[in-house]
């Protein structure tokens, strides 16, 4: 709990300034999918302020299933019409395989995870291979998609083509 209550005191810093409210749709019309790499201040390193964006977290910055639920209802719902992928560099899913990984859950709970890790190598192919992903998903009505590489040593983001 002492970490919640320090966030608790935070929120009341961030209360006072706070901007108010703010329309639903994202003002520059974008929907960042990123890791959850707690190294990755998505807002400033991209330039965006509070309500610019849609963000969607998650262990890898991989595209899942709920990735793409998130996506589809961010462009049909709200109006996105680009989608930017951020991975970044010294990834932790690079520091294990899927069969690893669920060997390591099932040895700590005694259950197997019925999903995949998404563990990989090579951060650019997965960043590829997430645009390639969302470029062929049926679901959403704009295939505007870039892909990049942060650097968590240097604070640079490095595009990423889906062809190279």
């Amino acid at each position: 709990m002492a970490e919640f209550e320090q966030m608790l005191v935070a929120n009341e810093a961030w209360a006072r300034q706070f901007p108010g409210e703010l329309p639903v749709r994202p003002a520059r019309q974008v929907a960042v999918v990123a890791c959850m790499d707690s190294r990755m201040p998505l807002f400033p390193l991209l330039g965006l302020a509070v309500g610019d964006a849609h963000v969607i977290r998650n262990a890898g910055g991989v595209v899942t299933e709920d990735t793409v639920r998130s996506l589809t209802i961010s462009q049909h719902l709200l109006g996105t019409r680009e989608i930017v992928l951020v991975h970044h560099t010294n990834c932790g899913l690079q520091a294990t395989d899927d069969t690893s990984f669920a060997d390591l859950v099932e040895q700590a709970t005694g259950r197997r995870p019925p999903w995949a890790a998404r563990a990989f190598t090579d951060v650019e192919d997965d960043v590829r291979e997430s645009m390639r992903l969302l470029r062929d998903c049926p679901y959403l009505v704009s295939r505007e998609i870039s892909g990049s590489v942060y650097d968590v040593a240097t604070g640079r983001l490095r595009p990423v083509a889906l062809e190279g």
